[in-house]
């Protein structure tokens, strides 16, 4: 993702400040704006579209029930619910003692200029990386998705995950790692 433009960012700005001040409206237009990021995050980490689903539906609860002590900090308002959907996450694991991600097969949107075969090769090595991805351990998982999935800068990411920028490209580099490691393997079986 691209650094948001200015006028973007007051928009945003100013519509958490009228969420934080209690308008539902604002908060609802923000929901709108980052919902599907959410979800996105959500379902590659969980796997599933019903869990996905649930718990992105838990984060805009929690959220608007904490907007109130919401403070503006360097990283955006989409790194503050990101930060709660990776907590409920790791409470979701918790509650049933799994580790591991079961990702359900994702559709992949019709390119009119795909034929049949590519469109299966492509379906072929998006489940090839979700399999690789989710035998990523938890730091490494989640700097993996926001740097590439969501598109967040290093700053973002690190700010968001509470780690220096440094450590959030270490983290970056031993998950990519074994990443291609992974996929390597997978390639030869």
């Amino acid at each position: 993702m691209l650094q948001e433009s200015t006028h973007e960012q007051l928009d945003v700005d100013l519509l958490v400040q009228k969420a934080v001040a209690g308008d539902a409206e604002a908060f609802g237009r923000l929901y709108d704006m980052y919902v599907d990021r959410v979800y996105r995050h959500n379902y590659y980490r969980v796997g599933s579209i019903a869990d996905a689903e649930d718990l992105t539906q838990q984060v805009f609860l929690k959220a608007w029930k904490a907007i109130p002590r919401y403070r503006k900090t360097a990283s955006p308002f989409i790194a503050w619910l990101l930060t709660i959907s990776h907590n409920l996450v790791i409470d979701f694991y918790r509650a049933r003692k799994v580790n591991k991600v079961q990702f359900e097969d994702e559709v992949i949107a019709e390119d009119p200029e795909m034929g049949p075969e590519a469109m299966a090769e492509a379906r072929f090595n998006q489940q090839k990386l979700s399999r690789a991805i989710s035998k990523l351990k938890g730091d490494q998982q989640q700097v993996v998705l926001m740097r590439f999935i969501e598109g967040f800068s290093f700053a973002e990411t690190a700010c968001s995950l509470g780690k220096s920028e440094g450590a959030t490209r270490v983290i970056l580099h031993r998950a990519l790692k074994k990443l291609r490691h992974s996929l390597e393997a997978e390639d030869l079986k």
